[in-house]
């Protein structure tokens, strides 16, 4: 088991992949494309690309297999993901994903989220409770050093300051991780032709 603290401790350069979709089709089941970027520490190494459904099930999966299935898998130390669902409402199961890839995951949020309007979207899908039991398995939310994140498989003896300063060493600017921006700017760029304004 990875425990963030100790490696940031050390000095260690930390290896990190950050997944996040890019542009999708509206209707549901649409194709959503799912990039994944791999950095050590804010130097980008190399990019994972795939897929998943709008308002799937599958994106624990999908993103389990492209990181497992790639040669960056050995070296990654932890896994960030934009928010803990991509492509609408598929929802990642967090611990899931953390037990199947063997390190660190954890949900990167720019603000606390509204867990309110979450649900009542999720009532719109089919298994609306199937979606909800993966968001309360992802744990609770944490806001520390600026960021807001729920994280999952790091070592007990990681506290959320650990966690947060391990999200510090990765980035570069504001409180996004370079992975998670490199990622948005490249799934947008790669869709549609040109990067987003926002990342």
């Amino acid at each position: 088991m990875v425990c963030l603290g100790q490696l940031v401790r050390a000095g260690r350069r930390l290896c990190a992949v950050g997944f996040d979709d890019g542009p999708f089709g509206r209707h549901r089941g649409a194709p959503v494309p799912l990039a994944g970027v791999v950095t050590v520490r804010t130097r980008f190494e190399g990019l994972l690309w795939g897929a998943t459904t709008r308002d799937g099930d599958d994106a624990t999966e999908r993103i389990a297999e492209l990181l497992t299935g790639s040669k960056f898998g050995p070296q990654v130390h932890v896994v960030l993901l934009d928010g803990i669902a991509v492509g609408g409402l598929n929802v990642v199961d967090l611990p899931a994903l953390a037990a199947a890839v063997g390190v660190p995951c954890v949900a990167v949020m720019r603000r606390m989220p509204d867990r309110a309007a979450m649900r009542r979207a999720m009532l719109r899908t089919p298994d609306p409770d199937q979606r909800w039991a993966r968001v309360e398995r992802a744990g609770p939310i944490h806001r520390v050093g600026g960021f807001v994140f729920q994280v999952q498989g790091h070592d007990p003896a990681d506290t959320p300051a650990d966690v947060a300063s391990a999200l510090a060493s990765l980035t570069d600017r504001g409180k996004v991780p370079e992975p998670l921006r490199l990622a948005h700017l490249i799934g947008a760029a790669v869709v549609t032709g040109q990067s987003g304004r926002r990342a």
